[in-house]
């Protein structure tokens, strides 16, 4: 299983902002430092703002920050939200799998997921920001010099 882009970068932007201590990066700050574009950044932190996870104020003294919310979230949830509840494969798409009546993968693979997502779900935000991932999320380049703490 692979994870969409997105859910990476979701989940990279909730670690990155559970060890900020205070300063508050811009997403511009967070784009540059995860090496990703600036577009497709913005669009993750909105739906992470839409869920409640973080914050983001615009203008000056502004900058993203994590809520409780997003502190305590499940890694599974947020996995899941973005990921969707779909199959692994599309058994069913637009050209129907011949096998489909009595294919014994197809249950394996659902199983498979939801072990994947089993595994996740007791982890938080928190947990997986912990050390020695912190200390290495502190010492990124472009987000050494994110704005002051407010």
């Amino acid at each position: 299983m692979r994870l969409l882009r997105s859910t990476d970068l979701a989940l990279r932007v909730l670690m990155r902002l559970a060890v900020a201590d205070g300063t508050t990066p811009t997403t511009r700050d967070v784009a540059a430092a995860m090496e990703v574009p600036y577009t497709h950044t913005a669009k993750v932190v909105a739906e992470l703002q839409h869920l409640g996870l973080l914050d983001a104020r615009r203008g000056r003294g502004g900058g993203l920050a994590l809520t409780e919310k997003g502190r305590t979230a499940s890694v599974g949830g947020i996995v899941r939200t973005f990921e969707g509840d779909g199959d692994v494969v599309d058994c069913e798409g637009p050209t129907p799998c011949p096998l489909n009546s009595a294919c014994r993968l197809r249950g394996a693979l659902r199983r498979a997921q939801e072990a994947f997502f089993a595994t996740l779900d007791p982890l938080t935000v928190t947990d997986i920001a912990a050390a020695p991932t912190g200390p290495l999320l502190l010492g990124i380049p472009n987000l050494q010099g994110a704005r002051n703490p407010v």
